[in-house]
């Protein structure tokens, strides 16, 4: 089985500006596409922005709103699947969501963060209750997270145990807490046997300070490849090959014993 060459943006894009973000999202898949990628990964809440306070409930909007339907066109215009964070409306209530178009335009998977960071984040958004979102793409199963759901070691977990073999990840971490992108990520991608792909956003924006620091992590623990700390578009192989081969050397999930883990819930 091939490899699946990943694209990940890291950029903040221009908060507030739909329309902006979006060209910058067209702009960075002709330029992934060129590559010969297969798939672009986005930052956290790419579409809106992420520090735009009230405006959460204006720009909000359904899994096939229009800026479903706008990425969904530049999916297949390029020829590429596309990941990208947004507000999800439902109702009245909003979620911080991710969703994965593929390159036939198609909604192939939608996920609602599970885990709520800080008090912008709880104030205006409903937490997920699905832990584990899947989709296949050139046979490798995609599984979705977003930002500080990563950091909770159970996530990672339950994803291994339902067959994750690339966990994408957009993201908004800021400073200062870089050690989750330099430290944290490529322990989860060992410890859980799966290629971890997560996504920043850079710069100041509104009263935070995004780190970038995106990478590729391989299930040997090793980044495949890292941004540095403004605007990038960094390129990385996830290998099905190498992954069986570090799944049957590593004996983490086979040596597990989950009758002593009761207490964990």
């Amino acid at each position: 089985m091939p490899s699946l060459r990943t694209a990940l943006l890291q950029s903040s894009g221009r908060p507030g500006a739909v329309a902006e973000n979006l060209k910058a999202l067209d702009e960075a898949a002709a330029r992934a596409a060129d590559a010969r990628a297969r798939l672009l990964v986005a930052p956290e809440l790419f579409l809106t922005g992420y520090a735009i306070g009230d405006a959460v409930p204006e720009l909000a909007e359904p899994a096939d709103g229009p800026g479903a339907a706008a990425i969904a066109e530049i999916a297949v215009r390029h020829g590429l699947a596309v990941l990208y964070g947004y507000p999800e409306r439902d109702g009245e209530r909003i979620f911080n969501a991710s969703q994965l178009i593929g390159a036939d335009g198609a909604r192939l998977a939608n996920y609602r963060k599970t885990h709520l960071f800080g008090c912008f984040e709880q104030e205006w958004f409903t937490p997920g209750e699905q832990t584990v979102v899947q989709a296949d793409l050139d046979g490798i199963r995609i599984g979705l997270l977003i930002c500080y759901d990563v950091e909770f070691p159970e996530n990672v977990r339950a994803h291994a145990l339902a067959g994750t073999d690339l966990l994408l990840v957009p993201t908004a971490q800021m400073h200062p807490f870089q050690f989750v992108a330099e430290s944290v990520v490529p322990v989860r991608a060992f410890e859980s046997q799966m290629y971890v792909a997560y996504v920043n956003r850079t710069g100041p924006e509104g009263e935070f300070e995004f780190v970038g620091l995106s990478c590729l992590a391989g299930p040997d623990g090793v980044v495949r490849t890292r941004a540095g700390r403004g605007e990038e578009l960094v390129i990385g192989e996830v290998d099905p090959e190498f992954l069986a081969a570090s799944r049957a050397a590593n004996p983490y999930l086979a040596d597990r014993r989950p009758g002593l883990y009761g207490s964990l819930a």
